[in-house]
C-alpha cells in the first residue's frame, strides 16, 4: 500500500518546474497521511524542486489496440510511464495509481522507460499473424519528454519501424522529435510517416505554469516549420482547450501552425477524468483564483454538470452550446487556412516487409 506524506512539498505555493503542487493519492490507495501542525515543530521548506527519478523496466509487451472509435489509430506505443513535461491537465496522469503512485508530484517524477521496447517490437512485427496498421508513439505519454534525449527509445523504435517498412504517427510538445528527422524524412518519401505537433497556447506565460517542461510555443512552431521543410506531412493539435484560459487563442493557434507549415488540424476540449480534476483545480485556484469558479462550471457544461465523459462520441470535444460553438470556430478557420480535417492520415500500409534476420537474431526467434 503506498502512503504519501504531504509534508515533503507543501500545498501553499507552485514548485518550480512542476505543474502539480502536491502528491495527492491515487485512486486505488486506502490510507495516506496529511501534515498537521502542532506548534512543536516548522518543517523547513525544501530547497528546491523534487528530483527526477527514472527506472527501467522489463515490458511483457509493447503494442496496445485501441478500439475505441474517436482515436484516429489501431495501435500505439507508449514508451515511457509518468512523463516529465508535467501538464496540469494530462489525461495519462491517472495511470500512475495503477503504479501505487501518485498522479500528482509522482507522475512527473518517478519516471519509468521500457529498456527492452525495440526488441518485443521487432518480435511483435515478425509474427505470422501480424497484420500492419499504423503505429501511434505519444498516445499516453509523451515520446518525446526530455529523458528521451539520453535514453533513445523512441528513436531506437523509429530505426525499427524505419528498416520494416512499419508507418507511424507522432504526437508531441516536444521539440526534440526535430532530432530525428533524417528517419522520418525517408520514411514520409514512402508514406510512411506523419508528425502532430501539439500546441496549447502562444502566451510563454501561460506555457511555463501549465506546461512547465515541454518546449516553448516558438519552438514548436520552429518545429513544425521543419518538419514540414523535409518533406514529413505535419499537422497541429489545438489542446485541450480550456474555457476563459486558452480557448480565445484557437484561431491564432491554427494561423500560426499553418503559416510554419501544417498542412491538418485537431482539437479537443478539456477533460478531467479521476484524480486530474482535482490537480487542475488546486492548479485554478493558484494561478487563476478569479475565475476558477466560473472555468469549473463552464467544463461541467460541457461533460454534462460532470469534469469528464467517457462515451466516445463526446470526450473528444464536449457537447452543448459552448462545445458547439468551439467546433464551428475550429471548422470555419480550418476551411479558411485550407487545413485538412480529417482524423486519420493516409499512410501506406502495403510496403510493410520485415528484413532477412542475421545470425545473431535467429537465436532471438
Amino acid at each position: 500500500m503506498a502512503v504519501h506524506d504531504e509534508s515533503a512539498h507543501r500545498k501553499d505555493r507552485p514548485i518550480k518546474g512542476r505543474g502539480a503542487k502536491s502528491n495527492l493519492p491515487g485512486r486505488f490507495e486506502h490510507s495516506h497521511t496529511d501534515p498537521l501542525d502542532d506548534g512543536w515543530y516548522q518543517e523547513a521548506e525544501p530547497s528546491r524542486a523534487p528530483e527526477t527519478i527514472v527506472k527501467s523496466e522489463t515490458a511483457r509487451s509493447i503494442l496496445s489496440l485501441n478500439e475505441s472509435p474517436d482515436i484516429p489509430f489501431d495501435v500505439s506505443i507508449n514508451p515511457y510511464r509518468g512523463c516529465e513535461h508535467g501538464c496540469i491537465y494530462c489525461y495519462a496522469r491517472p495511470s500512475h495509481a495503477y503504479l501505487e503512485l501518485s498522479p500528482g508530484l509522482d507522475f512527473e517524477t518517478r519516471l519509468f522507460f521500457k529498456q527492452n521496447a525495440a526488441e518485443l517490437l521487432e518480435k511483435a512485427l515478425r509474427k505470422r499473424a501480424y497484420r500492419c496498421k499504423a503505429i501511434n508513439l505519444g498516445a499516453n505519454t509523451d515520446p518525446y519528454q526530455p529523458i528521451e534525449r539520453k535514453l533513445k527509445i523512441t528513436r531506437g523504435l523509429l530505426e525499427l519501424m524505419r528498416d520494416f517498412y512499419q508507418p507511424v504517427t507522432i504526437v508531441t510538445k516536444g521539440s526534440l522529435v526535430g532530432r530525428d528527422i533524417d528517419i522520418l524524412a525517408d520514411m514520409a518519401t514512402k508514406h510512411l510517416a506523419a508528425v502532430m505537433i501539439s500546441v496549447t497556447t502562444l502566451n510563454d506565460a501561460l506555457k511555463r505554469s501549465m506546461e512547465p517542461r515541454t518546449a516553448s510555443p516558438r519552438m514548436r512552431l520552429k518545429v513544425i516549420q521543419r518538419l514540414s521543410a523535409a518533406g514529413i506531412p505535419t499537422g497541429v493539435i489545438a489542446a485541450p482547450m480550456i474555457p476563459k484560459i486558452n480557448d480565445h487563442e484557437l484561431e491564432a493557434i491554427l494561423d500560426q501552425s499553418a503559416a510554419a507549415g501544417a498542412r491538418f488540424a485537431r482539437y479537443s476540449l478539456l477533460r478531467l477524468p479521476h484524480e486530474v480534476a482535482a490537480l487542475f483545480e488546486e492548479w485554478l485556484g493558484e494561478h487563476f483564483p478569479d475565475r476558477a469558479q466560473a472555468v469549473m462550471q463552464r467544463v461541467r457544461a460541457t461533460r454534462d454538470g460532470k469534469t469528464h465523459q467517457s462515451n466516445f462520441a463526446e470526450r473528444m470535444h464536449g457537447t452543448g452550446e459552448y462545445a458547439d460553438m468551439l467546433a464551428r470556430r475550429f471548422s470555419v478557420r480550418c476551411r479558411k487556412l485550407g487545413l485538412s480535417t480529417a482524423e486519420r492520415q493516409a499512410l501506406d500500409t502495403t510496403r510493410f516487409s520485415p528484413p532477412p534476420l542475421s545470425g545473431a537474431q535467429l537465436e532471438l526467434f
